[in-house]
């Protein structure tokens, strides 16, 4: 299928998740996305340790790297250039950065108007947006890691959540922006944020206290709207979730446990019921689940319609069945050679999966391509190298042939 951003070019200045986030779902949906990165070893991200190991595998698909020096004058002039023949830019360094190195909004929709310049930071316009910060920062401050951990323990989600969704509402605001243009032939500034995101994630707790005047519990110390919500250790030993949600579940699920004394019990009849009834229900239905294994009550919770979900570690996923499906998974190659599967998109068009087109970069691995498409001679190009100012994958010829190039 044609990509429904072919044809946009994507200028990346960024690092970590939020930034990159961004820029993945931007090319996997067609766009021509260059990231620049600083010379030498490139992107900090691509050595991060620990937790911090799978950010740059994870979320930079689909881009060509740049290597380029925009503190030395030449390269700032690069930078120009390429970006005035561009349709988006893309941010999330420190605020004030790109404009201290000249590469501010004001500058470069001077000239290039139709600049799309969207930046992604801690916070929008306040008090706040001149702090530094990170995923957790505001899941602290925002309510998200109260509402996350037990009373009294916050903790933080076990995902980078405001990293990525703030990488995706960047993503709404570029392309609600490459639509205005479209009419007035002019673009605009974009801004995602951390904080707000995190906002928006817990407002429906904010809703909860505003409408009931009661404040949200944290989410292991809650009152469920569910009288059999929960997670039950098998005989295994490993554990399940299941939800019994209507009362056509619950009649259900006591038929296929076979569990006729709850099914005539009038006193759980309705789930309001059996709310109030939890505090003896959930013992009674732990002693029966204890008693099976994990495999055998995810099967009678299938075929009586019974919400269920193993749970699982990340690790196990490579090999869950629905992820096996065609276009589920992309393929990329880790610096070390290895091939690894890593989910696409969550999206669907027309029955199709958006993949990957472009392996993860080598840092500079496109630098000279995309000198070249911008006019360079290779003389000029391997000038730029040796001043410092343009740098190129150690194995990847200055001459060479990549399947993508920045047209120019």
């Amino acid at each position: 299928m044609r990509l429904p951003l072919t044809g946009v070019r994507v200028i990346e200045f960024s690092h970590m998740i939020m930034g990159p986030s961004c820029g993945l779902i931007l090319g996997d949906l067609g766009a021509d996305v260059i990231k620049v990165e600083p010379l030498g070893e490139g992107d900090n991200t691509r050595r991060l340790p620990g937790a911090g190991a799978g950010f740059f595998a994870a979320f930079n698909r689909n881009k060509q790297s740049l290597q380029l020096n925009i503190k030395a004058a030449k390269g700032l002039a690069f930078a120009r250039k390429l970006i005035a023949r561009s349709d988006v830019l893309i941010e999330n360094f420190r605020p004030g950065g790109l404009d201290a190195a000249g590469l501010g909004y004001d500058v470069l929709s001077a000239g290039n108007p139709r600049l799309i310049y969207c930046s992604l930071k801690g916070f929008l316009a306040g008090p706040y947006e001149h702090r530094p910060a990170l995923d957790e920062t505001v899941q602290m401050m925002g309510g998200l890691a109260y509402m996350t951990g037990p009373p009294g323990r916050p903790l933080r989600a076990g995902a980078s959540v405001n990293d990525i969704m703030g990488g995706m509402f960047a993503v709404i605001g570029i392309m609600g922006a490459l639509m205005e243009r479209a009419h007035t032939g002019r673009g605009q500034r974009i801004r995602s944020a951390l904080f707000e995101n995190n906002a928006f994630l817990v407002s429906q707790h904010m809703a909860q206290f505003a409408v009931t005047g009661a404040a949200a519990a944290p989410m292991p110390a809650r009152i469920s709207s569910w009288g059999v919500y929960d997670v039950f250790d098998t005989a295994d030993p490993s554990q399940i979730f299941i939800a019994c949600v209507t009362d056509t579940q619950w009649r259900s699920f006591c038929e296929t446990f076979k569990l006729a004394d709850l099914a005539a019990d009038a006193s759980l009849a309705t789930n309001p019921q059996r709310v109030a009834a939890r505090d003896w229900l959930l013992p009674r239905l732990r002693e029966v689940f204890g008693k099976l294994m994990r495999d055998e009550i995810a099967d009678i919770c299938e075929r009586s319609g019974v919400g269920y979900a193993p749970i699982t570690r990340p690790e196990e996923l490579f090999g869950d069945p629905q992820l096996q499906q065609p276009g589920a998974m992309v393929e990329v190659t880790l610096a070390d050679g290895r091939i690894m599967p890593i989910p696409a998109l969550p999206l669907e068009v027309d029955g199709e999966r958006f993949g990957k087109r472009l392996d993860i970069p080598r840092a500079g691995e496109h630098s000279a391509s995309i000198a070249a498409a911008l006019g360079c001679s290779e003389d000029e190009i391997r000038a730029l190298v040796a001043e410092g100012v343009l740098g190129v994958s150690e194995t990847r010829p200055i001459a060479g042939n990549p399947a993508k190039t920045a047209s120019a």
